[in-house]
């Protein structure tokens, strides 16, 4: 397929090179263009605008948070009027509901079509091709992607038509991916408190009740204190926390663990942690035990 994917932080960036490992013709734009240029070694084209990279069969978004994929979408040469008729974008970014909802309105409106496909998985995963991918939207066009999807995932969950339920989906899932950073945090701090070494507490529970990548990804980066290897900034975590918040409060649905992990993402922001990876809130939950901080390796 003819690709345009904008936007290459570490996420965008694995993204377009399992595009371009598996044949994928992609043009790539970044506001800071040195990052695409960097990809023209892997056989990218670079657009110098948004609107260069609209000239594909699908334009992709891979952006840090709703106001800057609004920027893009409905800003000055921004997608919604560079993309012709029947073209596609597709959102692999972590938006709010309202927003997807919109962008499909929008879309539709100008006789587009949008795709909601966010991803599950860290920046090592999208560039190895292997993420977790949630499609929303009409089926045809889902099914259309299907080349797109191969290359960039292993799993893929088609959620129905309703794009915004895929951004639902989404949501729950990092959700619960902060819970877990939370319970590993505070389960850490008590058993290095009542003298039990980490390091061989994690290596037990992930090799029997807790045999699952997620805890052994952060429950090693939590005993390691490995909290500079940014894969998902606490910034975006706390981000995505609010996300959650405002699509519960529209739902009326009382989420009372989302109110602890936005005061604690909160106060590790407060603390010095803005570039630093999100399961720095397991070092959080180690401070307020009165421990020090894991040594990284």
């Amino acid at each position: 397929m003819d690709v345009g994917l904008i936007g290459l932080g570490k996420m965008g960036t694995g993204i377009a090179k399992s595009l371009l490992r598996a044949g994928h013709r992609v043009t790539v734009y970044n506001r800071t263009r040195e990052r695409a240029e960097a990809l023209r070694k892997d056989g990218a084209a670079v657009a110098s605008s948004v609107a260069e990279a609209c000239r594909s069969d699908a334009v992709l978004t891979m952006l840090a948070d709703d106001s800057a994929l609004e920027a893009v979408v409905f800003g000055e040469g921004g997608i919604l009027k560079a993309l012709p008729r029947g073209g596609m974008h597709v959102s692999l970014s972590t938006i709010s509901v309202a927003l997807s909802d919109r962008l499909a309105a929008e879309h539709a409106r100008a006789g587009q079509e949008f795709v909601a496909a966010p991803v599950f998985g860290r920046p090592e995963a999208a560039e190895a091709g292997k993420l977790a991918i949630v499609a929303g939207g009409p089926k045809a066009a889902v099914e259309r992607c299907k080349p797109m999807w191969d290359a960039m995932g292993q799993k893929l969950l088609m959620i129905g038509e309703q794009q915004s339920k895929a951004n639902v989906v989404k949501l729950t899932g990092n959700f619960l991916i902060a819970t877990v950073l939370e319970s590993l945090g505070e389960a850490l701090a008590f058993a290095r408190k009542s003298g039990v070494d980490g390091a061989a507490l994690m290596e037990f529970l992930t090799s029997t009740l807790f045999n699952a990548p997620v805890y052994k990804t952060y429950g090693a980066l939590i005993v390691e204190g490995k909290h500079d290897n940014v894969g998902f900034a606490l910034p975006l975590g706390l981000k995505d926390v609010r996300l959650v918040q405002q699509a519960a409060d529209a739902q009326r649905v009382p989420m009372p663990i989302a109110s602890v992990l936005h005061d604690r993402f909160v106060t590790a922001m407060a603390r010095g942690h803005e570039r630093s990876d999100w399961s720095v809130i397991g070092q959080i939950a180690a401070e307020d035990a009165g421990l020090a901080r894991a040594k990284s390796a």
